[in-house]
C-alpha cells in the first residue's frame, strides 16, 4: 500500500526554508481552506479538491 488516502508525498517541495522562517510556495485555496493547496499551470492555478480555478494575467508592456 502506497500510503494513506489524500496524503501528498511531497509536501515538503510546498516549502521554503530560510534560517528560522518558513514561507509557502503555492497558494492556498481560497474555498477549501488550510491545507489544500491549488496546483500551478502555464496560464491558471487550481484547486483538485473543489474545481477553483483562478486565471494568472500576463502583463504585456
Amino acid at each position: 500500500m502506497a500510503g494513506k488516502k489524500g496524503s501528498s508525498p511531497k509536501i515538503h517541495t510546498y516549502f521554503k526554508v530560510e534560517g528560522d522562517k518558513v514561507s509557502r510556495l503555492r497558494k492556498l485555496c481560497v474555498r477549501c481552506g488550510k491545507g489544500v493547496y491549488m496546483s500551478e499551470h502555464k496560464d491558471r492555478r487550481t484547486c483538485g479538491k473543489c474545481t477553483d480555478t483562478e486565471f494568472i494575467q500576463k502583463n504585456n508592456l
